[in-house]
C-alpha cells in the first residue's frame, strides 16, 4: 500500500503541473535564461510548490479548515500569475527587457536581462521558489482530495518528495520547449518584446480566467 501510495501521489504531482497557471509561471521565469538557469528554476519551483503543500497538509492533519477559506489559496495562486503578466508587459512597454550579444570561446552568447544595467544575481532563482510556495497554497484542495485515497498514513517528507518529481518531470519537458524558443527565436530586441509581450498576455488571460472561474 505504500508503494501504490507514493505512485499516486507522484502521479498526481504530473496532473498538478499541467495546470496552465503553474506552466505559465515557468515560462515566465524561464523565457531568456541558459539551460543551467532554466533547470534550477524548474528545481526551485517544484520543491517550494511541494514544500507549502506539505507544511499545509501537517496542518490539516490536526485542524480542519474550511472549504471557504481553501478556497482563498487560488485567489493567491490568481494573483501571482497576473502579477507576473502585468509585470512582463509593463517591463515590454517601458523599453526595459535589454538584450546583449557577444563572441565567446568562438561561439556567439545572448545575454538578456530586466532593467538598464546588467546584474548577475541569483534573484530569479529566490523568486522561482517563492512564487512556487505561494502558487503551492493554491494545490491544497486537489492534494487534500489524494491523501483521502491514504486515509491513516502521516505525511512525511517522502511523500512531498513524489509529488516534486512528479512536477519536475512535466516541468523539465515543458522546459526544452522554452530552450528552444530562447535559442532559436531570441536573437532580436523585436523577437526579445514579442516573446515577453506574448508571455504577459497569456499571463493575464490564465491569471483572470482563474479568477473568474
Amino acid at each position: 500500500m505504500e508503494n501504490l501510495g507514493l505512485l499516486l501521489i507522484f502521479w498526481y504531482g504530473v496532473l498538478h503541473a499541467f495546470g496552465p497557471d503553474h506552466l505559465t509561471a515557468i515560462a515566465d521565469f524561464s523565457i531568456g535564461k541558459d539551460k543551467k538557469k532554466t533547470i534550477m528554476i524548474i528545481v526551485l519551483f517544484a520543491v517550494g510548490h511541494g514544500l507549502t503543500l506539505f507544511v499545509f497538509a501537517k496542518i490539516l492533519e490536526h485542524y480542519h479548515i474550511s472549504e471557504a477559506i481553501l478556497g482563498y489559496g487560488d485567489v493567491v495562486s490568481s494573483a501571482v500569475i497576473l502579477g507576473m503578466g502585468f509585470y512582463l508587459l509593463f517591463m515590454v512597454y517601458a523599453d526595459r527587457i535589454q538584450l546583449h550579444k557577444h563572441i565567446h570561446d568562438g561561439k556567439e552568447h545572448l545575454h538578456i536581462w530586466f532593467g538598464k544595467s546588467h546584474e548577475h544575481n541569483n534573484r530569479d532563482s529566490t523568486s522561482a521558489f517563492t512564487i512556487g510556495a505561494l502558487m503551492g497554497i493554491g494545490g491544497v484542495r486537489g492534494m487534500l482530495v489524494t491523501l483521502g485515497f491514504l486515509e491513516g498514513q502521516s505525511v512525511d517528507l517522502v511523500m512531498v518528495l513524489a509529488f516534486a518529481l512528479g512536477v519536475m518531470v512535466i516541468f523539465v519537458g515543458f522546459g526544452t520547449v522554452i530552450l528552444y524558443i530562447n535559442k532559436n527565436l531570441l536573437n532580436s530586441k523585436e523577437n526579445l518584446k514579442r516573446v515577453f509581450g506574448t508571455a504577459g498576455v497569456i499571463s493575464v488571460l490564465v491569471g483572470s480566467n482563474m479568477l473568474l472561474g
